[in-house]
């Protein structure tokens, strides 16, 4: 296996859609889309089925989101392995 460490990707949507469930999967394939990304310019690879996703509105939210583009925010927490992962952690809104 190897070591693992965690990081988050993140898509922007439209609040007014947050109760469509095909655009909130849309959004959580884009944040999966985007943790992927990260991950390989990290040089490590997504474990795969690790992937969790969190909705933050801003209407729900202790989060402050005016500066999120649309202010509707998927995140996407995996777990990554391969050299150096063991360093990598998704803590608050940054991959570590």
């Amino acid at each position: 296996m190897g070591n693992t460490g965690t990081l988050f990707g993140w898509a922007f949507g439209n609040p007014a859609r947050e109760s469509d469930s095909g655009y909130v999967d849309a959004l959580e394939r884009e944040a999966l889309g985007n943790a992927r990304e990260t991950a390989k310019a990290k040089g490590v690879s997504v474990l795969a089925g690790s992937e969790v996703f969190t909705i933050l509105s801003g209407h729900d939210s202790l989060v402050e989101l005016d500066n999120a583009p649309g202010q509707l925010v998927v995140r996407c927490t995996v777990h990554v392995e391969g050299p150096g992962a063991e360093k990598m952690r998704a803590e608050g809104p940054m991959n570590g």
